[in-house]
C-alpha cells in the first residue's frame, strides 16, 4: 500500500503542493486529474524518487516493484521482442514465457513481422509504444503511467483500456482522454489548489464534488461576511452606550475569535469560440475520385474517395496511425496535390487549419501576441491581446517568443490564430494532444456551437461520441465514408482487426499493428501449448499431494486402531509408538494441505493468466 502524507512541494516562489495526503490500497486503478501545471508529473517524479519532496513522507513498502512509462529511449538489445522480454520477470524455473510480450506488442500496434526488427530502427511514437510494452510486461506492484495513450491509435488505446481493466495490482494513471480513465480506472484522486482529493468512482463524481465544496465555501464566505458587517455595525452604533458595553464586547471577542474564509482565487482555463463566417451555399467542398501517394511507385494511402462536406457536417476522421489521415487533410486545405482526383473547393469557402506540422511553421522570433496579431484580419491589438488571455497568456506571458514555449503552449497559439481567423470550414488535426480534461471540454462546446462545418482527427472516442455525426474511416486498408455515429459504426460495422483478426498480404494493411490470421492462430497454439506445459505441470504435481495426503490418512487410520487395540491390551510401549507415528502423521497432513492450497491458488491464477493472454490477442492482435 502506497502512503503519502503532509507532502509540500515549491519551485521557488511557485507553490505545487501544500500537505497532500493519500493512500493507494491494494488493487486499486487511480485516475490522476487536474488542471496543466497542477503537479501530476511533479507528484510522479516524487514517487520514483527522481525528486524530493520538501516535507512531508511518501512510503513504499520494502520490495514493491514500481514501474513507470519512461520516455528516456535507450535500447540494448538487437530486435523488438528481446528488447520487450526484458521487461519479464524472472522465474523460478526459468520457463519462457514470451508469449506475454507477444500479445502486448500487438496489442499496442506491433506487427508480428516487427518482432524481429532493430528498436533503433523504429519510429519515435514506436519506440515510446516499446518502452510501454516492456513496463506491462514488468508486471510491477505498482503502475505509474502518464499520458500513456499519446503516441497510440485508436484501436491501440481500446487495446490498452482492456488490457489495464484486468490489471491485478496497483495503478495510477494520468491521461487527458476522461473516457479512457473512466473505463479504467475504480477511484479519481485529483490535485486542485495545491492539494489533493480521493473518491471511489468516476472523474465527474470527483469534478462535481469538488464544485459543490467550493460553492458551499463561497456561499459561507459571503455569510460570514454578511454576519461581520452586521457584528461591526452593531458595535459602531452602540461603542459609546455604557447599557451595551457587554454586548459590544462580546460582540467584539466573537468577531476576534472566527476565522474569516478567504476568497478562492479565480483559475483560468481555455474558454473559447471560433468566429464563423456565412455561408449560403449547400456544399463547402468535394472530393471525387481522390488517390494519393507519397511516389508513384508506392501503394497509395487514399485511392477512389468521393466526398462531400456540407456546411454543417460534423465529420470524423478516424483509424490506425500512419494511414493517411493527416494527409487527408492537408489535402483537403490544398497543402498537397493528388495524385488522381480533384478537392473543390466552394467560392465561399473559408477553411481554418489545426495540424500538429502547422505548429512548426510558427515563428520562433515572434512573441505569442504577434503570431495571433499576424492572423487577426484587423491586426488589432485589443482583440489579440483577449485572444491571448484566452489562451492562458496573460500580461507578459503574451510577451514570450515562440522559440521558448512549451510544445503545449505553442499549440494554445496556434488554437489562437484560429480563435481570430473568420472561417466556414475548421479542418482540426489531433488538437486536444496538449489540452487538459477542463480545456477539452471548452473545445467540445466551441465545435458544438460554431456555426460551420468541421472536421477532426481524433483518436479519442469521447470526442468522436461527443461531436461527430459522419465518420471517415481509414480501416483494412481502405478508406470509406460511413454515415452515421462513432456508435453506429462499433455496432453495424467496426473495427476489422476486432472482429476477425488483422490481416496481411495482397490489398490488405501491412503496417504496424497488422498481423495475419496464420500467424494468429500460430501464437494462439503457442499459448495454448504452454498453457497445456505449465498448468499441467502443476496439476501433476497436485494430483502427486493428493495421493500422499490419501496414503498418509490411510496409515493413520489404520495406526488409529492399533492404538485402540494397545491401550486395550494397556500395552505402554506401542501406545507411545502409534500415538508418535499419529501425531507426526497428521502434522505431515496439514503441512501437504498447506502446499497443496497454495499450488490450487497458483494452478488457478496461471490458467486464469494464459485466459487473458488468449482474449488480449483476440482483442487487439
Amino acid at each position: 500500500m502506497l502512503q503519502v502524507a503532509n507532502v509540500k512541494k515549491s519551485y521557488g516562489a511557485q507553490v505545487i503542493f501544500t500537505d497532500v495526503s493519500f493512500t493507494v490500497n491494494t488493487g486499486e486503478r487511480v485516475g490522476l486529474v487536474g488542471r496543466n501545471g497542477s503537479g501530476k508529473t511533479t507528484l510522479f517524479r516524487l514517487l520514483l524518487g527522481q525528486e524530493q519532496p520538501d516535507s512531508g513522507s511518501i512510503s513504499i513498502p520494502a520490495g514493491c516493484a514500481v514501474g513507470h512509462l519512461s520516455q528516456h529511449i535507450r535500447f540494448t538489445e538487437r530486435s523488438v521482442l528481446s528488447e520487450a522480454a526484458l521487461g519479464l520477470p524472472k522465474t523460478e524455473d526459468h520457463r519462457d514465457e514470451t508469449y506475454k510480450v507477444k500479445a502486448i506488442l500487438l496489442g499496442l500496434g506491433f506487427a508480428a513481422d516487427d518482432f524481429n526488427h532493430d528498436p533503433a530502427e523504429l519510429s519515435g511514437g514506436f519506440q515510446v509504444r516499446l518502452n510501454l510494452a516492456k513496463v506491462l510486461a514488468s508486471e510491477p506492484n505498482l503502475l505509474l503511467l502518464d499520458e500513456p495513450t499519446n503516441y497510440l491509435d485508436i484501436l491501440s488505446i481500446r487495446w490498452l483500456a482492456q488490457f489495464l481493466r484486468s490489471w491485478k495490482n496497483d495503478l495510477i494513471l494520468i491521461t487527458h482522454d476522461r473516457a479512457f480513465m473512466d473505463s479504467v480506472t475504480t477511484h479519481t484522486m485529483g490535485l486542485h489548489r495545491c492539494r489533493i482529493k480521493k473518491i471511489a468512482g468516476p472523474t465527474r463524481k470527483l469534478y462535481d464534488q469538488i464544485a459543490q465544496e467550493e460553492e458551499i465555501h463561497e456561499q459561507t464566505r459571503l455569510n460570514d461576511e454578511k454576519t461581520r458587517r452586521e457584528a461591526e455595525a452593531f458595535i459602531n452604533r452602540f461603542r459609546a452606550q455604557a447599557t451595551k458595553a457587554r454586548a459590544v464586547q462580546s460582540r467584539i471577542k466573537a468577531l476576534e475569535k472566527k476565522e474569516q474564509p478567504g476568497k478562492l482565487d479565480e483559475i483560468k482555463t481555455l474558454d473559447f469560440e471560433f468566429r464563423s463566417v456565412p455561408f449560403s451555399g449547400k456544399r463547402l467542398l468535394t472530393v471525387e475520385e481522390l488517390s494519393f501517394s507519397f511516389a508513384p511507385d508506392i501503394s497509395p494511402l487514399i485511392r477512389g474517395l468521393t466526398l462531400a462536406v456540407g456546411k454543417k457536417d460534423r465529420i470524423g476522421v478516424i483509424g490506425k496511425n500512419g494511414k493517411g489521415k493527416t494527409t487527408l487533410l492537408n489535402l483537403l486545405a490544398k497543402e498537397f496535390a493528388p495524385r488522381s482526383g480533384e478537392v473543390k473547393h466552394h467560392a465561399d469557402l473559408k477553411p481554418a487549419y489545426f495540424g500538429q506540422t502547422n505548429i512548426n511553421r510558427l515563428d520562433p522570433k515572434k512573441t505569442a501576441l504577434q503570431e495571433i496579431m499576424d492572423a487577426h484580419p484587423d491586426n488589432n491589438l485589443g482583440a489579440s491581446r483577449s485572444i491571448c488571455g484566452l489562451m492562458m497568456f496573460e500580461g507578459d506571458n503574451a510577451l514570450k517568443k515562440v522559440s521558448v514555449l512549451s510544445g503545449g503552449e505553442r499549440s494554445r497559439v496556434l488554437l489562437g490564430k484560429l480563435l481570430v481567423s473568420p472561417a466556414n470550414l475548421l479542418l482540426l488535426d489531433e488538437p486536444t494532444n496538449h489540452l487538459d480534461m477542463y480545456s477539452i471540454d471548452s473545445l467540445i462546446e466551441a465545435i458544438d456551437a460554431f456555426d460551420g462545418a468541421v472536421m477532426i482527427v481524433t483518436h479519442s472516442e469521447l470526442i468522436l461520441n461527443a461531436v461527430a455525426t459522419r465518420l471517415i474511416v481509414f480501416d483494412d486498408g481502405v478508406v470509406r465514408v460511413f454515415e452515421g455515429t462513432y456508435h453506429d459504426f462499433l455496432e453495424r460495422v467496426g473495427w476489422k482487426s476486432e472482429a476477425e483478426g488483422p490481416r496481411t498480404g495482397e490489398g490488405a494493411e501491412s503496417s504496424p499493428g497488422s498481423v495475419n490470421k496464420k500467424e494468429l492462430r500460430r501464437m494462439r497454439a503457442e499459448i495454448i501449448a504452454d498453457r497445456s506445459r505449465v498448468v499441467g505441470a502443476l496439476d501433476k504435481k497436485i494430483a502427486a499431494l493428493e495421493e500422499n495426503i490419501v496414503k498418509l490418512e490411510q496409515a493413520v487410520d489404520q495406526d488409529t486402531q492399533e492404538l485402540v487395540a494397545a491401550s486395550a491390551k494397556r500395552d505402554g510401549e506401542a501406545i507411545r509408538k502409534l500415538s508418535k507415528s499419529v501425531h507426526d502423521a497428521k502434522e505431515k497432513i496439514e503441512t501437504l494441505f498447506s502446499e497443496l492450497e497454495v499450488l490450487t491458488r497458483e494452478r488457478d491464477e496461471k490458467a486464469k493468466e494464459f485466459e487473458q493472454q488468449l482474449s488480449n490477442i483476440q482483442a487487439g492482435a
